[in-house]
């Protein structure tokens, strides 16, 4: 599970240079403990994201932790290329926690493909990607505690959007 607070919030999993089994490997503990953390750019393409949820329904919206870091963290993977409409997005919950109630939805919102409870697996029917980062959505606090959003605002000129929303960091990155 990346860090987005820190400036480099991605371990990195070479399954050829493991020194431990890969399901070992896969544990936010041990890959903590063994991967090299780096920057979005040092990834490559991501096959599987798994997304935690509190609730989600069976079209495959979701109701993440409420720390506001998934949907960031998926518009950096796909602003770099390193997922699409290929990859595939699941969530993991207990059955308790599909619900069959509508669950509102912002554009920067990412869906799930698939939902896997203990008794079933859910293939959803409404697949959600945003195209990349929805500036607007962001206030100055979340850009200012993620770095990988700040130096993505500069790299990619996004100082117009920035400052729309009057953040300090668009006037730094003119």
């Amino acid at each position: 599970m990346p860090k987005l607070a820190s400036a480099k919030p991605f371990y990195l999993l070479d399954p050829a240079a493991l020194e431990v089994p890969a399901i070992e490997a896969a544990t936010s503990k041990v890959a903590a403990a063994i991967a090299p953390t780096v920057e979005v750019d040092a990834l490559r393409p991501v096959d599987v994201v798994v997304l935690g949820s509190v609730a989600v329904n069976r079209d495959g919206a979701r109701i993440g932790r409420g720390a506001g870091y998934s949907d960031p963290e998926f518009a950096l993977l796909t602003e770099a290329g390193l997922v699409g409409a290929e990859t595939l997005v699941v969530t993991t919950v207990h059955s308790l926690q599909v619900i069959d109630t509508p669950i509102p939805v912002t554009d920067h919102d990412v869906n799930v493909d698939l939902v896997i409870t203990p008794k079933e697996v859910i293939p959803c029917t409404s697949l959600r990607r945003p195209g990349g980062i929805f500036w607007d959505h962001l206030d100055e606090s979340k850009i200012a505690e993620i770095p990988a959003l700040q130096a993505r605002a500069k790299s990619a000129g996004s100082a117009c959007s920035l400052m729309a929303i009057g953040s300090s960091v668009g006037a730094s990155a003119r």
